[in-house]
């Protein structure tokens, strides 16, 4: 950011911006007479959250700006001799202002690699800022945690998502407000990923792993992808979209492309480089759980409540086939994971009615009412739901995992004849459970808040550990 900008010329720019306005509802006046007040929260904010907050947060502060609250807004975060950031009832003396308007000429300056602001959006801006710029957070919401002060683990937390890097060394776990990278033996914790996201969702290496993807948000406000260099525990950027959480986070096979589940019923994908989005399908009918990508990653396939998987063709964004029968009563209940087996376009998918399947992913005869023609085989149906689903490297184990009345279960079968090789029952649901690349442990967690490693060659537990450091009285009544 360059602060050395003629202010004389900014404030005729913005005299100009706001001139050629549209009327905007912030233009009403109230009863009174007054012009209606801009508020931080309401107005500002989710213009901050759509275009600035991706680059400058906490857990990355470019050009040393944290833009997600209103403290870290006025406090700035460059040397004292520039510019404040914000000067309350002064827009043409506000460095904010100054970046995101057009300069002799040029292009605004931010948002960096991103469209620049309407017009409006700008006077929005300028006008909460020339109104005095006040404060109007609700306390409930501001932000708690950073990677300064990370969050402290009064209760075991719920492990949803577990993935092995792909040379098993390490398991990203998903944890509260963020996601922890620990060593797989479970000897210690590597690194702490704390983000905005309140509920994480997924963890997903990337096929390098390089980078890690993490998926959530915080319900009924955002959701999230938070992109991760995994070497320096550093956050690459972060993506908002929607109002609700995300689910299902899976890259392409090049790495270039991350897929995800939605709240609003749709399932959408990024550039894993920039963050700019480039799928959206709104086929399905009920919340998606799941994404996978197909073994050249040219077709996505998604699992949803909605009891159905869709196939879809990447580059135009095209609903192509349901993968599942679309027969009313074929399907028992929605479907949570779905998993690619390695080197094939078969898909193993997991849900409502406790029986891990294996479908084509590709039909190869029309369809009829009534058929299920790309349903290869089942599984022995596990105790309550199945929530996870995944493949061993080679593809020739599958494990799953379930729950039911509070108890978990985790199963390894052979897939190419669905013979069970063990079965092993936790307390608490199981949500999410993988094989290591040596094919050797298979790692799985849930409700209990502990990572259980069991050993895939006979189902005997190795070994169990919180993948999250605990307060002081926790870690005693543990131990107890």
């Amino acid at each position: 950011m360059n602060s050395s900008r003629n202010l004389s010329f900014l404030a005729g720019v913005l005299s100009a911006v706001f001139a050629c306005s549209a009327v905007t509802a912030d233009d009403a006046k109230a009863k009174d007479g007054t012009k209606k007040a801009v508020s931080f929260y309401n107005d500002v904010r989710p213009i901050l959250v759509d275009s600035c907050q991706g680059c400058h947060q906490p857990a990355k502060a470019g050009g040393k700006f944290d833009l997600t609250t209103f403290a870290a807004l006025m406090k700035g975060g460059r040397s004292q001799d520039d510019d404040p950031i914000v000067v309350p009832g002064q827009p043409q003396k506000s460095y904010l202002i100054t970046e995101i308007t057009p300069q002799d000429g040029d292009a605004p300056e931010m948002p960096k690699n991103l469209p620049p602001l309407s017009a409006d959006k700008v006077k929005v801006i300028a006008d909460w800022i020339a109104q005095g710029a006040k404060d109007d957070t609700p306390d409930s919401v501001k932000i708690q945690f950073t990677a300064e002060k990370p969050p402290v683990y009064e209760h075991l937390p719920v492990l949803t998502s577990i993935d092995y890097s792909p040379d098993g060394s390490l398991l990203a776990v998903s944890g509260y407000h963020e996601a922890l990278i620990v060593k797989s033996d479970g000897s210690g914790i590597v690194s702490r990923l704390v983000g905005l996201s309140e509920r994480i969702q997924s963890v997903a290496f990337s096929p390098d792993g390089k980078r890690l993807a993490v998926i959530g948000g915080s319900p009924a406000r955002f959701g999230e992808v938070q992109i991760w260099d995994v070497a320096k525990g550093k956050l690459r950027f972060s993506v908002q979209s929607t109002y609700d959480t995300l689910y299902g986070g899976s890259w392409s096979h090049d790495g270039k492309l991350i897929a995800f589940g939605c709240a609003d019923n749709t399932v959408r994908a990024i550039d894993s480089t920039s963050g700019k989005r480039v799928l959206f399908n709104g086929a399905h009918n009920d919340w998606v759980l799941g994404t996978v990508f197909s073994n050249d990653s040219s077709h996505l396939v998604t699992v949803s409540r909605d009891r159905s998987m869709k196939l879809m063709l990447v580059k135009s964004e095209q609903f192509i086939d349901n993968i599942t029968s679309i027969t009313p009563g074929a399907l028992k209940g929605g479907l949570m994971s779905v998993d690619r087996r390695p080197g094939k376009d078969e898909l193993l998918v997991g849900g409502a009615d406790g029986t891990p399947k294996l479908f084509r992913m590709h039909r190869e005869k029309a369809r009829k009412i009534g058929d299920d023609y790309n349903l290869i085989r089942n599984f022995a149906k596990m105790d309550g739901r199945v929530f996870t689903v995944g493949f061993n490297k080679d593809g020739s184990r599958v494990v799953a995992g379930s729950s039911k009345d509070g108890k978990g279960q985790v199963r390894l079968y052979q897939t190419d004849d669905a013979k069970q090789l063990w079965s092993v029952d936790v307390p608490g649901a199981i949500y999410s459970a993988n094989i290591s690349p040596d094919g050797k442990t298979v790692a799985a967690g849930g409700f209990a808040g502990k990572v259980i490693l069991i050993d895939a060659a006979n189902g005997k537990i190795t070994k169990e550990f919180v993948p999250v450091p605990l307060s002081a009285a926790i870690e005693t009544a543990s131990a107890k």
